[in-house]
């Protein structure tokens, strides 16, 4: 089957499902209702399907490995540690900790300067080593993570229920505000990484090669991890943490699709993210009945693929 037939029914398989989400049950008495509660959902899912995928892929090209994605980087335990930091310092009802622009400004803003300050300090030298800059994101990452549960455990009841709102990744609260607002970030960071797809392509071939082709490896690599991050940082603030949902979708793209080359890879690993989030939704509301979450199911199978990956040596 050639990649273009499967972009297409990756594409009608997403519509399909939102058709399902959004058009199920609707009628003229109670349209306005569910169009104001669906819409926004499917929207939710489909920036962060796109935006976690998009990043994994991105991110996996420039350390040429398969197992690597940005939450290795530790943005996930920042997120949580903004949002715990948040809720000891001004509150669980306090304005920074209910109001979704300030709460999403200062969670996007906090992973963007973590990522920044960090790429930049790493890169100001001569000589840089990729994975040390990795190995330093795990370290910080388990340090977030430890402050965070210190933090936790010290917090009253009612200010521990307004933190682990925010520990899960959840489509079934979403703010509507934050998605409208989104959705021209994604669309630029998409539009400014479809850009580099040739250059990321040459990537393949290697630091060395790419650097005698002319590619300044150097700031490119600086780029893509920044706009790795802006994504990452984005589909976090708004649904929450997802750990192995990178990783899953981009290894599933690279073996469903036969091309190397990124405008299609890039298209292929959205397409799948969204449709992935999608039809896992529909399928936990409609045959779970809400018993578990997508983040739960996401991490058990991403979890055991993880192992699979590392049993058969697939680390490169």
């Amino acid at each position: 089957m050639q990649d273009r037939t499967k972009l297409v029914l990756l594409a009608v398989t997403t519509i399909v499902f939102c058709f399902l989400f959004i058009g199920i049950d609707l009628n003229a008495d109670n349209y306005q209702y569910f169009l104001s509660r669906r819409v926004p959902k499917v929207l939710a899912m489909v920036i962060a399907g796109i935006a976690i995928g998009q990043s994994a892929l991105v991110f996996q090209t420039i350390t040429h490995n398969r197992i690597l994605t940005p939450s290795i980087m530790g943005f996930d335990s920042l997120y949580m540690f903004t949002q715990v930091l948040v809720v000891v310092l001004f509150g669980g009802m306090s304005a920074m900790a209910l109001n979704a622009y300030l709460n999403f400004g200062l969670s996007v803003a906090a992973m963007l300067g973590f990522s920044v300050l960090l790429f930049s300090f790493y890169f100001r030298g001569e000589r840089q080593n990729l994975m040390v800059l990795l190995l330093l994101g795990v370290i910080l990452g388990q340090l977030f993570s430890s402050i965070s549960s210190f933090f936790t455990m010290l917090l009253d009841p009612n200010d521990f229920a307004a933190v682990q709102a925010n520990m899960f990744a959840s489509f079934n609260n979403v703010k509507v505000e934050l998605v409208y607002l989104c959705a021209p970030l994604l669309l630029g960071i998409s539009f400014l990484l479809f850009r580099l797809h040739r250059t990321l392509d040459v990537f393949w071939l290697d630091k060395d090669n790419a650097t005698s082709l002319g590619v300044d490896v150097k700031k490119v690599t600086l780029q893509v991890l920044i706009l790795s991050a802006a994504l990452i940082a984005v589909s976090t603030a708004l649904i929450g943490p997802i750990m192995f949902f990178g990783l899953l979708v981009t290894n599933l793209a690279r073996e469903l699709f036969k091309s190397f080359q990124h405008k299609v890879l890039l298209l292929g690993v959205s397409l799948l993210s969204v449709a992935s989030l999608l039809s896992g939704q529909w399928i936990v509301e409609n045959l779970f009945g809400f018993s578990t979450t997508i983040s739960v199911v996401i991490n058990f199978v991403g979890g055991i693929y993880f192992l699979t990956m590392l049993l058969r040596n697939k680390i490169v």
